[in-house]
């Protein structure tokens, strides 16, 4: 395992480099946007065009580093990043950031593409699950160490924003000077919307409502913290700390979905979640300890709907279906992740700080209604029938989905032998 993490050390720093630097402008972004009194429905639709541009991406990238390669493609692609992250502060304009956040969107998910595929294409039958390990670790801790950065400077001026470009520039140096070679990327095919929800209906929906939970608390958690009066360096510790839950919780609740059926743990998930909610719309932030303990089990549990839905999805899959139809749940957490900050902005303006919450309520409400239907009306799998839960992670591109250790038709990468040889040097 040190050795096969050492080969990709350099990856790895990218990887940190980049998910930091982006996970600190999208909350920079958000307490900026208060700080200049934007209204919250007009903040909603600005970070929204962020999902807009990463869905667009994930789908059209791929014809980019097919002309161009991957080291080239990582460049152009890293460098518009910075760039955007370089023009927030020239001009506080509504529109102007609408169209930064879709072009930086649309980057972010390039270079997720290439860096996935690189991870991809190192992966062996042996290894695969160690490294779509690896990879889920070092992506939560570098986007709730991003976090933490928000504390360096002030959001009113330009150097914060200077910051993030710097962190998304460095993440070129590593992966530039690897001597890995390039791995062929395969664009990873969907089934239609309509085809896996007559499959299955719950994991579709599950998929859709944690993207909408998930994509509305990171665009709008640091406006509710701003508008509850929380300062900068609690705003920071106050999304770190939700990051950091939606890690831990994956791996209790995996336990669970193997032991019981998995509609049935969906169920729960979504009432407690919703109970969290509502304890955030009652107590507000009278209590930062306490407000961040109900934030944490809210997005904690929230988080963990998208792999409860991908498990129950596969387990109704043919192995050989299995990534096609986690490419369709990344889809349609994509487009939850659209539908959250429009909507839940609206709440806020109508309602104030606490609408953020009580629209997650009343959207984990909903989902629990319809996975408590589906289970009266439908049939369940056997426990014994089900697939081995692995905790998949919806802010990522298709291509890691073929890394998922349930797919039964992972070709394993024709360079073994050349990875094999980077093992014995590193070691």
């Amino acid at each position: 395992m040190t050795r096969m993490v050492t080969s990709l050390s350099a990856l790895i720093l990218s990887i940190i480099l980049l998910v930091s630097g982006n996970a600190f402008l999208m909350t920079l972004l958000g307490i900026r946007l208060s700080i200049e009194a934007v209204s919250p429905d007009i903040i909603g639709w600005i970070l929204v065009c962020y999902s807009i541009g990463f869905v667009l991406g994930t789908l059209y990238v791929h014809r980019v580093i097919g002309r161009v390669g991957h080291i080239r493609a990582f460049a152009v692609f890293a460098a518009i990043a910075a760039v955007t992250a370089l023009l927030y502060p020239m001009a506080v304009s509504e529109l102007f950031w609408a169209a930064l956040r879709v072009l930086s969107g649309f980057s972010i998910a390039g270079v997720l593409v290439v860096i996935e595929s690189w991870f991809s294409s190192r992966a062996t039958n042996a290894n695969r699950g160690a490294l779509f390990a690896v990879y889920q670790i070092v992506f939560y801790l570098s986007a709730a160490g991003g976090q933490l950065i928000v504390n360096i400077g002030d959001p009113a001026n330009f150097m914060p924003f200077s910051i993030a470009a710097i962190l998304l520039v460095l993440a070129l140096v590593p992966l530039s000077m690897t001597r890995m070679e390039a791995p062929v990327i395969e664009q990873v095919q969907r089934i239609s919307f309509f085809t896996l929800a007559r499959e299955s209906f719950t994991g579709v929906t599950g998929a859709l409502i944690c993207g909408i939970m998930i994509g509305g608390f990171y665009a709008l958690g640091p406006v509710y913290a701003t508008l509850v009066g929380l300062d900068v360096a609690r705003t920071s510790t106050f999304m770190a700390s939700a990051i950091v839950a939606a890690m831990i919780m994956a791996w209790p609740l995996g336990r669970l979905c193997d032991r019981f059926d998995r509609r049935r743990v969906m169920f729960w998930v979504a009432l407690t979640a919703a109970s969290s909610a509502g304890g955030v719309v009652l107590l507000g932030a009278a209590n930062l300890w306490l407000l961040t303990l109900l934030v944490g089990l809210f997005t904690g549990l929230s988080a963990t709907l998208y792999p409860i839905a991908v498990a129950i999805t596969n387990d109704r899959m043919e192995s050989t279906r299995i990534v096609a139809a986690s490419a369709t749940l990344l889809l349609s957490y994509g487009v939850g992740s659209v539908i959250g900050p429009v909507a839940m902005a609206e709440l806020i303006n109508l309602l104030g700080p606490k609408g953020l919450f009580l629209g997650n309520a009343a959207f984990l409400l909903g989902l629990a209604v319809i996975t408590s239907y589906r289970i009266t009306h439908t049939e369940d799998v056997a426990v014994e029938d089900q697939e081995h839960f692995v905790p998949a992670m919806p802010e990522t591109s298709p291509v890691l989905t073929e890394m998922d250790p349930r797919n039964s038709d992972f070709h394993q990468s024709t360079k073994v032998d050349d990875m094999q040889e980077e093992l014995r040097q590193a070691g």
